[in-house]
């Protein structure tokens, strides 16, 4: 697949990227073995590793968890009224879209009480050793804190089209939208009206100056990180892309982003 040559003229030192679809891996770029920080791609792991527990009976979606009214399912939606980076409550939980860094400390601290497993090693165990992901870790804040490879979150993204860590009704339970109509900010992008949400993963809907590419499906889902990082998942296509780099997202990664992922799907529709 020609598009994902369009990586080689990138601002950045290093990048790595892959194209997965429902038959497999239909393209790779780059070092696709080297290892980079995911920055906030590492919530997709830690929700996915919190509805394994939720599956396993260790918690549900209903557990209390965070501010006083706020439960398990406000925090992997960034619903909860919690901020970015402390305890500080700013809104009722179901209120606000309010992206936090934080909730999802607290939720990888919660599986950890009730499953006796430290968070790491959770991760490990309920997602990256059954998928082969051998390369991926969480060496930091389950907000922001692991580490993998193109190799590895190829393998991710697979399952995200192709469920086997849980089963097909919870994985579309995680891609839809959680507290529909509210608001909020996606960061680097400003305020959206309404900012749909998944468990764990952020959902396109009718969000445009986005990180997707315009013509992506309402049902696109995923996450980008500050270290120029970034996922998505179009159902619509049976598609999934994964790039990694090693260059902070700022001004420079908004129309490549855009115009690389329009045409990983130009390609994709051809």
């Amino acid at each position: 697949m020609k598009a994902l040559a369009q990586l080689e003229s990138w601002p950045v030192d290093h990048a790595a990227g892959a194209v997965v679809t429902t038959s497999g891996v239909a393209d790779m770029f780059g070092d696709t073995a080297r290892v980079f920080e995911l920055a906030s791609v590492t919530k997709l792991l830690v929700a996915q590793a919190v509805l394994v527990a939720v599956e396993e009976g260790a918690v549900d979606l209903a557990t209390p968890a965070g501010p006083n009214g706020a439960r398990v399912e406000h925090l992997l939606s960034h619903a909860s009224g919690l901020a970015f980076d402390s305890d500080d409550v700013q809104a009722a939980p179901g209120e606000q879209r309010i992206y936090s860094s934080r909730g999802y400390e607290l939720l990888a601290d919660l599986v950890a009480t009730e499953t006796q497993i430290a968070a790491a090693e959770y991760l490990h165990e309920a997602v990256c050793e059954p998928l082969g992901m051998t390369s991926t870790a969480l060496v930091g804040p389950a907000g922001h804190g692991a580490r993998s490879n193109v190799d590895d979150l190829a393998r991710f993204a697979a399952d995200l089209l192709a469920p086997t860590l849980v089963s097909p009704q919870t994985a579309a339970t995680a891609r839809s939208v959680h507290f529909p109509g509210i608001d909020g900010f996606v960061p680097g992008y400003g305020r959206f009206r309404p900012n749909d949400w998944g468990l764990g993963p952020e959902i396109k809907g009718a969000k445009d100056k986005h990180w997707t590419a315009p013509s992506h499906s309402p049902s696109t889902f995923g996450h980008f990180g500050q270290s120029g990082t970034f996922l998505w998942v179009d159902p619509a296509r049976g598609a999934s892309c994964v790039v990694l780099t090693d260059r902070a997202f700022g001004p420079w990664a908004k129309p490549l982003w855009r115009d690389f992922n329009h045409g990983i799907l130009d390609a994709l529709d051809s």
